[in-house]
């Protein structure tokens, strides 16, 4: 190594002086730090520079007995030994800078001013060795030799680091861990250098070492200052991030206010705003959008009302219909919306969410007429879900109206009055939220006070195979002489669970009343298609009401429902046949003139059994048809039945007849596909994995986790609008559907009654067999052929 550095030692001089003097000039144009450090910073690597190059040119011209060697010879190492003195001095002095902060403390350990003397001593003694050749001396040929003295010129640059060293450890906290490396480095690798130059003459290791180690301080500080800029341009990011937030959150809060300050003109609109807000957004994630547009969407629909305002309160407050001029002003509303929204300037966006949220795809909207696409994106998405609100949430001329006939409201305006992209994000939310509602718990009133017959009815009390037990505590309230007073409970089905009497409620919720049952034995069928009711009577003398406990055991078995009603006067046995086994059947309990309290609702684990109960009317069954390849199935409730799987292989075919059943409303009340996997070929079997369900009405869902399924649905000519095409499906019809398999990929093609239906599924995984089977909602499917 040392044979390396001798044979190429002026060519690496030359190559780091010139290193050097370069980081010199880059730290003149270094913006990040201060003055004071950046001269000190600077002249060390001009000292290094000067240091190194004159350490060179003795080499250079050593031996040479020439008039300019002569002189060459002698200024170059007068230099040399000079700045090895005056290194320390400036470091001395940067290393001051350092432990004050660059003056903010006035704090100097006194060893640096002694070793800053101790330096300019070095220095003098320098200039004094020129006269009495102490440290060095030139013979006839012009050659440098070390003088008598020469050790003594090592004792500043060896000695003062060590004492600079115990300044650094002693400050150490003060220093980045970057800075404090190159200071160690600065220290030590010189003072090594020294000691193996001692045994290396001929070798200018230590200048060559000072060099680097005022390279490598330029590199550390220049890595220690872009630390400080990044950290300083995080903190910088992190306030206008802060900042942000805050001015979002003044945003949130004002918007906030200003809707809660409008929607206090109509207590049926409280919370309307945040609740559309919160579901565009949703709408606008599953769609894909990024958080940004996200938010966009949220702030846009939690404003799309506020041109409520400027609507009179008598417009706002009617129950009966609207006439043409109130009609017009009330449509005003997303244009006033407007022209609040304009002055916020910083966000344009709000103006198109509305102002033309009451756009209407087909361009039957307002105020503007546009349609399809023409409606800006953000608007045709709060549009949706302004829609959803109002429908389920109560007005004052109605109830919210249910689940099922807002879902079947979407499907039927998808690609009409809403985005059918859209419309068909809002319909799986809709999904979700209500997935499992069916189980829960409606909230049940303890207490009953009835005036005139129905006037109070409970909410209804879901009656399955399992027997529920009823128990109440009845009492006769304060009426004029001769008025009926008595408990009764009241048999029928509703969408809502709730008993109703207005024509409007009635068929918004399809309610079915069954019948009324009266504890003395007296009943009233109304829609049932048979009732039998046994009066076993305790007093045979009286008939008249008593004040106690009233007990109901009843459950459903089928389409029959059997009820057992007990109080003091007697006991009442009671069969019902309803419609059909698709009907649920709810207990309401009401009377007239009296006072219930004290309801108490417990469900057993005994069950009603097909032999347990009289048949008072036969099973309606819509199968008694041809059957072929597969038996028919009639599904009384949603996926209640299934064919057996049909092995997916290449190409098949399957052809039908299916029928909506009477009972059914709903578009979605048809026949429906599955493919799926199970290990024993069967829907629901062991391994059951379902790749894709499509619905006939146009409507698919699967396990997305399994499968993609790339789904279009048109409408043709046939197509008659979903009141008719509802009508047809009762009527019944002969459906084909087709599947083509390529590998991973089915293909599904069908058309019935104007409903296009095309449908590829891409298996992510490989199964060993994949199965059709068909299932439905209140359908009977029947002549089921099979085709390979």
């Amino acid at each position: 190594m040392f044979d390396f550095i001798r044979t190429y030692q002026l060519d690496i001089m030359l190559g780091l002086s010139a290193a050097c003097i370069s980081f010199a000039i880059l730290l003149f144009f270094t913006q990040f730090l201060g003055k004071r450090r950046k001269i000190i910073l600077i002249c060390m690597e001009f000292i290094a520079t000067l240091l190194l190059f004159s350490d060179r040119m003795a080499y250079l011209y050593s031996g040479d007995t020439s008039r300019k060697a002569y002189i060459m010879v002698r200024v170059s190492n007068f230099f040399v030994f000079l700045l090895t003195s005056a290194i320390v001095f400036t470091f001395d002095v940067y290393l001051i800078d350092l432990v004050t902060d660059g003056g903010k403390t006035t704090y100097v350990p006194y060893r640096l001013y002694i070793v800053a003397a101790a330096a300019i001593v070095g220095m003098l003694l320098v200039v004094l060795s020129q006269f009495t050749g102490t440290f060095y001396y030139f013979d006839e040929n012009n050659v440098y030799h070390r003088g008598p003295g020469f050790l003594i010129s090592y004792l500043i640059p060896i000695i003062g680091p060590f004492v600079q060293y115990s300044v650094i450890r002693e400050n150490k906290k003060k220093f980045s861990k970057l800075t404090y490396i190159s200071l160690v480095l600065y220290i030590f690798v010189p003072i090594i250098a020294a000691i193996i130059q001692v045994f290396a003459y001929g070798l200018s290791i230590v200048n060559m070492a000072m060099v680097l180690v005022s390279i490598s301080l330029y590199v550390f500080t220049y890595l220690d200052i872009n630390k400080d800029v990044v950290r300083a341009h995080q903190i910088e990011v992190g306030e206008l991030k802060e900042g942000e937030q805050r001015m979002k959150r003044l945003f949130d809060q004002t918007t906030t206010a200003f809707v809660m300050a409008i929607e206090k003109k109509d207590v049926f609109a409280r919370g309307h705003s945040e609740r559309v807000a919160n579901i565009a957004r949703r709408i606008a994630e599953m769609a894909g959008k990024d958080p940004d547009k996200c938010e966009e969407v949220y702030y846009a629909a939690l404003l799309h009302d506020v041109g409520t305002i400027g609507i009179s309160d008598y417009i706002l407050d009617k129950k009966e219909d609207l006439t043409e001029e109130e009609t017009a002003e009330l449509r005003r509303k997303p244009v006033i919306s407007a022209e609040i929204v304009a002055g916020i300037s910083e966000y344009p966006y709000l103006m198109d969410g509305v102002l033309f949220s009451h756009e209407r795809y087909d361009g039957s909207g307002y105020p503007k007429g546009l349609k399809g696409k023409e409606i800006p994106e953000i608007a045709r998405i709060i549009g949706i879900a302004d829609a959803y609100d109002y429908k389920m949430t109560p007005k004052r001329y109605r109830e919210a109206l249910p689940y099922p006939i807002v879902r079947e409201e979407f499907v039927e305006s998808a690609g009409t009055v809403f985005d059918p992209e859209f419309a068909d994000m809002m319909i799986h939310i809709m999904d979700q939220d209500n997935a499992g509602k069916e189980d829960e718990e409606y909230h049940l009133e303890k207490e009953l006070l009835c005036g005139n017959y129905k006037s109070a009815v409970s909410t209804g009390i879901l009656l399955s195979e399992n027997f529920t037990k009823i128990r109440f505590y009845c009492e006769k309230i304060k009426v004029p002489e001769g008025k009926f007073s008595a408990p009764s409970i009241i048999l029928f089905d509703s969408y809502n669970k709730h008993f109703h009497n207005h024509p409007k409620a009635i068929d918004a919720y399809k309610y079915h009343e069954y019948g009324e049952l009266w504890f003395d034995g007296h009943y009233n069928s109304t829609k049932a298609r048979n009732m039998e009711v046994v009066f076993s009577r305790n007093n045979p003398d009286s008939r008249e009401f008593s004040e106690g406990i009233y007990e109901i055991c009843a459950a459903k078995y089928s389409d029959h429902v059997t009820i057992q009603m007990t109080c003091s006067a007697g006991k009442v046995e009671a069969t019902v046949a309803i419609g059909d086994v698709s009907k649920e059947v709810y207990i309401g309990i009401t009377g007239e003139n009296c006072f219930i309290q004290n309801i108490e609702v417990l469900t057993t684990e005994e069950k009603l059994c097909d032999g347990d109960f009289k048949r008072i009317s036969h099973v309606i069954s819509y199968i008694d048809r041809i059957e072929s390849d597969l038996p028919n199935i009639q599904i009384n409730k949603t996926r209640s039945e299934y064919t057996k799987g049909i092995k997916l292989e290449d190409d098949l075919r399957l052809y039908f007849h299916y029928m909506s059943l009477p009972s059914a409303t709903l578009v979605w009340h048809c026949a429906y596909i599955v493919i799926f996997y199970s290990e024993n070929g069967m829907v629901n079997g062991p391994g059951y994995t379902e790749y894709a369900l499509i619905k006939l009405n146009g409507e698919i869902s699967g396990e997305e986790d399994k499968a993609e399924n790339k789904f279009t649905m048109k409408r043709n000519s046939r197509f008659l609008g979903w009141e008719k095409w509802k009508m047809q499906v009762k009527e019944g019809d002969e459906c084909e559907v087709a599947f083509y398999k390529r590998g991973k990929k089915i293909s599904t093609v069908t058309e019935n009654l104007g409903i296009e239906i095309d449908n590829t599924t891409t298996i992510f995984d490989e199964p060993s067999e994949v199965y059709v089977a068909l299932t439905g909602d209140e359908v009977a499917i029947t002549d089921i052929r099979v085709m390979h």
